[in-house]
Protein backbone atom coordinates (compact mmCIF):
# COMPACT_ATOMS: atom_id res chain seq x y z
CA UNK A 1 0.00 0.00 0.00
CA UNK A 2 1.06 3.73 -0.57
CA UNK A 3 3.39 5.21 2.23
CA UNK A 4 1.84 7.21 4.57
CA UNK A 5 1.87 11.22 3.11
CA UNK A 6 3.77 12.49 6.60
CA UNK A 7 6.84 14.43 7.13
CA UNK A 8 9.96 12.30 6.57
CA UNK A 9 10.64 12.28 10.38
CA UNK A 10 7.55 10.81 11.16
CA UNK A 11 7.05 6.86 11.59
CA UNK A 12 4.97 4.72 9.71
CA UNK A 13 2.45 2.26 10.06
CA UNK A 14 1.66 -0.18 7.60
CA UNK A 15 -2.20 -1.48 7.91
CA UNK A 16 -1.98 -5.40 8.30
CA UNK A 17 -3.65 -7.53 5.82
CA UNK A 18 -6.47 -9.35 7.28
CA UNK A 19 -8.58 -12.42 5.49
CA UNK A 20 -11.41 -10.98 7.08
CA UNK A 21 -12.68 -8.64 9.74
CA UNK A 22 -11.91 -8.69 13.29
CA UNK A 23 -15.79 -8.23 14.53
CA UNK A 24 -19.00 -8.89 13.09
CA UNK A 25 -22.40 -8.19 13.38
CA UNK A 26 -24.63 -9.27 15.31
CA UNK A 27 -22.23 -9.98 18.00
CA UNK A 28 -20.57 -6.67 17.67
CA UNK A 29 -23.04 -3.25 15.83
CA UNK A 30 -21.31 -0.03 15.05
CA UNK A 31 -22.81 2.86 14.07
CA UNK A 32 -21.03 5.62 12.67
CA UNK A 33 -21.72 9.38 13.56
CA UNK A 34 -20.82 12.02 11.52
CA UNK A 35 -21.29 15.95 11.46
CA UNK A 36 -19.64 19.05 10.55
CA UNK A 37 -17.16 19.85 13.70
CA UNK A 38 -19.79 22.20 16.26
CA UNK A 39 -22.96 19.96 15.17
CA UNK A 40 -23.11 18.28 18.40
CA UNK A 41 -22.37 14.84 18.00
CA UNK A 42 -20.59 14.72 21.31
CA UNK A 43 -23.55 15.54 23.59
CA UNK A 44 -25.93 13.23 21.44
CA UNK A 45 -23.63 10.37 21.88
CA UNK A 46 -23.57 10.89 25.38
CA UNK A 47 -27.43 10.51 25.58
CA UNK A 48 -26.94 7.52 23.24
CA UNK A 49 -25.02 6.10 26.07
CA UNK A 50 -27.06 6.62 28.95
CA UNK A 51 -30.47 5.44 27.43
CA UNK A 52 -29.40 2.68 24.88
CA UNK A 53 -25.91 1.22 26.64
CA UNK A 54 -23.57 2.09 24.19
CA UNK A 55 -20.47 2.42 24.31
CA UNK A 56 -18.71 5.71 22.39
CA UNK A 57 -15.45 6.36 21.05
CA UNK A 58 -14.35 9.19 19.38
CA UNK A 59 -11.98 9.11 16.74
CA UNK A 60 -10.99 12.41 17.46
CA UNK A 61 -10.43 11.86 21.05
CA UNK A 62 -8.36 8.92 21.07
CA UNK A 63 -6.11 10.54 18.51
CA UNK A 64 -6.01 13.46 20.83
CA UNK A 65 -4.52 10.65 23.90
CA UNK A 66 -2.21 8.82 21.19
CA UNK A 67 -0.50 12.55 20.80
CA UNK A 68 -0.58 13.36 24.40
CA UNK A 69 1.44 9.75 25.35
CA UNK A 70 4.69 10.43 26.60
CA UNK A 71 6.02 7.00 24.85
CA UNK A 72 3.77 7.68 21.23
CA UNK A 73 5.65 6.88 18.29
CA UNK A 74 3.14 8.80 16.29
CA UNK A 75 2.48 11.45 18.84
CA UNK A 76 4.35 14.18 16.84
CA UNK A 77 2.48 13.05 13.49
CA UNK A 78 -0.67 13.35 14.83
CA UNK A 79 -0.50 16.79 16.59
CA UNK A 80 0.97 18.35 13.18
CA UNK A 81 -1.90 16.45 11.63
CA UNK A 82 -4.42 18.37 13.84
CA UNK A 83 -3.24 21.59 14.10
CA UNK A 84 -3.25 21.78 10.03
CA UNK A 85 -6.95 20.83 10.28
CA UNK A 86 -6.24 17.76 8.23
CA UNK A 87 -7.11 14.08 8.52
CA UNK A 88 -4.36 11.27 10.24
CA UNK A 89 -3.71 9.12 7.90
CA UNK A 90 -6.30 6.58 8.31
CA UNK A 91 -3.84 3.29 9.57
CA UNK A 92 -3.18 5.28 12.67
CA UNK A 93 -7.05 6.05 13.53
CA UNK A 94 -8.30 2.91 12.53
CA UNK A 95 -5.95 0.74 14.37
CA UNK A 96 -6.90 3.04 17.74
CA UNK A 97 -10.31 2.73 17.13
CA UNK A 98 -10.02 -1.49 16.72
CA UNK A 99 -7.72 -1.08 19.83
CA UNK A 100 -10.29 0.71 21.61
CA UNK A 101 -13.32 -1.98 20.44
CA UNK A 102 -10.81 -4.92 21.53
CA UNK A 103 -10.51 -3.93 25.12
CA UNK A 104 -14.36 -3.55 25.79
CA UNK A 105 -15.01 -6.47 24.17
CA UNK A 106 -12.61 -8.51 25.59
CA UNK A 107 -13.31 -7.36 28.98
CA UNK A 108 -17.23 -7.30 28.93
CA UNK A 109 -17.35 -3.99 29.83
CA UNK A 110 -19.40 -2.51 27.18
CA UNK A 111 -22.44 0.27 28.85
CA UNK A 112 -24.74 -2.27 26.99
CA UNK A 113 -24.11 -5.14 29.93
CA UNK A 114 -24.07 -7.70 27.22
CA UNK A 115 -21.13 -9.37 28.62
CA UNK A 116 -17.76 -10.84 26.75
CA UNK A 117 -17.76 -11.39 23.46
CA UNK A 118 -20.67 -8.44 23.05
CA UNK A 119 -20.66 -4.70 21.89
CA UNK A 120 -22.52 -1.85 21.03
CA UNK A 121 -20.37 0.73 19.81
CA UNK A 122 -21.07 4.53 18.54
CA UNK A 123 -17.72 5.64 16.83
CA UNK A 124 -18.30 9.81 16.81
CA UNK A 125 -15.96 11.58 13.69
CA UNK A 126 -15.32 8.51 11.52
CA UNK A 127 -15.01 7.55 8.70
CA UNK A 128 -13.78 11.16 7.32
CA UNK A 129 -13.08 9.47 4.30
CA UNK A 130 -13.91 7.09 1.92
CA UNK A 131 -10.27 4.77 2.42
CA UNK A 132 -11.15 5.28 6.09
CA UNK A 133 -14.45 3.81 5.47
CA UNK A 134 -13.22 1.07 3.23
CA UNK A 135 -10.52 -0.30 5.72
CA UNK A 136 -12.83 -0.12 8.58
CA UNK A 137 -15.47 -2.01 7.59
CA UNK A 138 -13.07 -4.74 6.00
CA UNK A 139 -10.28 -5.22 8.45
CA UNK A 140 -12.42 -4.58 11.68
CA UNK A 141 -16.17 -4.56 11.34
CA UNK A 142 -19.23 -3.61 8.85
CA UNK A 143 -21.12 -0.71 10.35
CA UNK A 144 -25.12 -0.55 10.48
CA UNK A 145 -25.72 2.68 9.37
CA UNK A 146 -24.06 6.06 9.89
CA UNK A 147 -25.99 9.21 12.11
CA UNK A 148 -25.32 12.07 9.96
CA UNK A 149 -26.15 15.39 12.02
CA UNK A 150 -26.71 17.80 9.72
CA UNK A 151 -25.85 21.38 10.48
CA UNK A 152 -25.26 24.66 8.79
CA UNK A 153 -21.72 26.19 8.80
CA UNK A 154 -22.68 29.73 10.34
CA UNK A 155 -24.19 27.27 13.24
CA UNK A 156 -21.46 25.03 13.70
CA UNK A 157 -18.82 28.35 13.94
CA UNK A 158 -20.95 30.27 16.14
CA UNK A 159 -20.92 26.86 18.60
CA UNK A 160 -17.11 26.17 18.05
CA UNK A 161 -15.97 29.83 18.84
CA UNK A 162 -18.20 29.35 22.06
CA UNK A 163 -16.72 25.96 23.31
CA UNK A 164 -12.79 27.39 22.24
CA UNK A 165 -13.71 29.93 25.32
CA UNK A 166 -13.27 26.97 27.57
CA UNK A 167 -12.63 23.76 26.11
CA UNK A 168 -8.75 24.62 25.72
CA UNK A 169 -8.39 22.73 22.31
CA UNK A 170 -5.90 23.54 19.91
CA UNK A 171 -8.27 23.62 16.97
CA UNK A 172 -11.39 25.76 18.42
CA UNK A 173 -9.92 29.43 17.06
CA UNK A 174 -10.84 30.80 13.87
CA UNK A 175 -8.49 29.80 11.52
CA UNK A 176 -8.33 26.29 12.26
CA UNK A 177 -12.31 26.24 12.25
CA UNK A 178 -12.26 27.53 8.80
CA UNK A 179 -9.93 24.27 7.72
CA UNK A 180 -11.95 21.91 9.43
CA UNK A 181 -14.70 22.52 7.68
CA UNK A 182 -13.13 23.03 4.30
CA UNK A 183 -11.82 19.12 5.15
CA UNK A 184 -15.49 17.82 6.23
CA UNK A 185 -17.16 19.18 2.90
CA UNK A 186 -14.59 17.66 0.77
CA UNK A 187 -13.78 14.65 2.38
CA UNK A 188 -16.43 13.36 4.83
CA UNK A 189 -19.59 14.27 3.12
CA UNK A 190 -18.84 11.94 0.19
CA UNK A 191 -18.73 9.21 2.63
CA UNK A 192 -22.15 10.24 3.85
CA UNK A 193 -23.20 10.07 0.34
CA UNK A 194 -21.78 7.49 -0.66
CA UNK A 195 -23.46 5.40 2.48
CA UNK A 196 -26.81 7.46 1.91
CA UNK A 197 -26.98 5.89 -1.46
CA UNK A 198 -26.80 2.09 0.02
CA UNK A 199 -29.49 3.12 2.25
CA UNK A 200 -26.98 3.32 5.51
CA UNK A 201 -27.82 6.78 6.72
CA UNK A 202 -30.14 8.41 9.14
CA UNK A 203 -30.06 12.46 8.95
CA UNK A 204 -30.17 14.25 11.58
CA UNK A 205 -31.50 18.16 11.21
CA UNK A 206 -28.98 19.48 14.25
CA UNK A 207 -29.84 23.63 14.30
CA UNK A 208 -32.59 23.13 17.11
CA UNK A 209 -32.28 22.40 20.68
CA UNK A 210 -30.48 18.98 21.72
CA UNK A 211 -33.39 17.85 22.90
CA UNK A 212 -35.57 17.85 20.09
CA UNK A 213 -32.54 16.88 18.43
CA UNK A 214 -32.15 13.69 20.82
CA UNK A 215 -36.25 13.02 20.13
CA UNK A 216 -34.60 12.59 16.37
CA UNK A 217 -32.02 10.51 17.02
CA UNK A 218 -34.49 8.16 18.96
CA UNK A 219 -36.67 7.93 15.77
CA UNK A 220 -33.93 6.75 13.77
CA UNK A 221 -32.75 4.47 16.00
CA UNK A 222 -36.05 3.29 16.73
CA UNK A 223 -36.67 2.67 12.37
CA UNK A 224 -32.86 0.69 12.84
CA UNK A 225 -34.33 -1.57 15.32
CA UNK A 226 -32.32 -0.31 18.45
CA UNK A 227 -34.25 0.11 21.17
CA UNK A 228 -33.66 2.04 24.67
CA UNK A 229 -32.25 0.20 27.56
CA UNK A 230 -33.03 2.74 29.96
CA UNK A 231 -35.75 4.68 31.51
CA UNK A 232 -34.35 7.72 29.28
CA UNK A 233 -35.37 6.20 25.90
Amino acid sequence: MPAIASPPSSPRLEAPQKPSPTFSPPSVSVIFVLGGPGSGKGTQCANLVRDYGFTHLSAGDLLRAEQDRPDSEFGNMIREYIREGTIVPMEVTVQLLENAMTDVVDSGEDEGGEGKGKGKFLIDGFPRKMDQAEHFESSVCRSEFTLFFDCPESVMQERLLNRGKTSGRADDNADSIKKRFKTFVETSMPVVDYFESKGKVERVPATEGPEQVYSNVRESLKRRGFQATSGGG
